[in-house]
Parts: C-alpha cells; sequence; structure tokens
C-alpha cells in the first residue's frame, strides 16, 4: 500500500514497509511526524533515548522534531504501515539511502551530507537490542 504526497496535496504519505529480521535505520531526526502501525511481527522503537517495544496491531507516534529510530526484533520479516505528515518523497529517500548503503557502511558525515538535503539529521549509531 502507498498513497505518494501528490496525491495529497503533499499533506501526508503513507507507505508500507517490510524489514528482515534485525534491519535497523540509523537514528534520526527531521521534522516530519511519522505513526508506525505494526501489521505484522515485533519492533523495538526508541525515541529520545526512551524504548518501547510494540508488535502487531499497536500504534507508534513519534512527533517531528525527535530522535528515534527502531529495529525489527522478530525471528522473521515484519511489516509496518508508516505515516509520514507533512507528505515527502519517502520511496526516493529509502531508495536513495539504500544506494549510500550499498557502497559500505558509510560513517556520519557521509550519511549527514546524504541527510542535508532531505533536512534529516543523522544522530549516531544504530540503537541495540
Amino acid at each position: 500500500m502507498r498513497l505518494p504526497p501528490e496525491a495529497a496535496g503533499q499533506a501526508l504519505t503513507i507507505l508500507e514497509t517490510v524489514n528482515a529480521p534485525g534491519f535497523e535505520p540509523p537514528l534520526q531526526r527531521h521534522r516530519e511526524t511519522e505513526i508506525f502501525r505494526i501489521l505484522e511481527g515485533r519492533y523495538l522503537y526508541e525515541v529520545n533515548g526512551n524504548r518501547l517495544k510494540a508488535e502487531a496491531e499497536e500504534i507508534v507516534s513519534i512527533p517531528g522534531g525527535d530522535g528515534h529510530g527502531f529495529i525489527n526484533i522478530s525471528d522473521k520479516p515484519s511489516s509496518q504501515l508508516v505515516v509520514v505528515l507533512p507528505g515527502m518523497n519517502a520511496e526516493k529517500f529509502f531508495s536513495d539511502l539504500n544506494d549510500v548503503f550499498a557502497k559500505g557502511k558509510p560513517d556520519m558525515p557521509t550519511l549527514n551530507a546524504f541527510g542535508d538535503a532531505w533536512d534529516v539529521e543523522f544522530l549516531g549509531p544504530h540503537i541495540q537490542s
């Protein structure tokens, strides 16, 4: 499922993600609010240094400006529906970020150089489960 920002007047973006066991993006901060509805599996989220676990049918809301990350703590792929407010081209962001990681694990200056174009600040290493 997806709803690109242009279909909603840039007000929001909706996408579904499927994450492999142990998958976790780097800790980050950005202006957009994110709402995660877990569809399958279990995740550990970190928001401003506080941790919480969530599983299928639960919702986690992360206000814009809060430092956050997550990790799939299931032993199988997990999925979540993600709502981003206001909308952004999340598919391009994740595709381009994947290209950065395809060249090897990037250091923080490389991540933040990428993030500058998106107004995303990468905060440090991944969370540890």
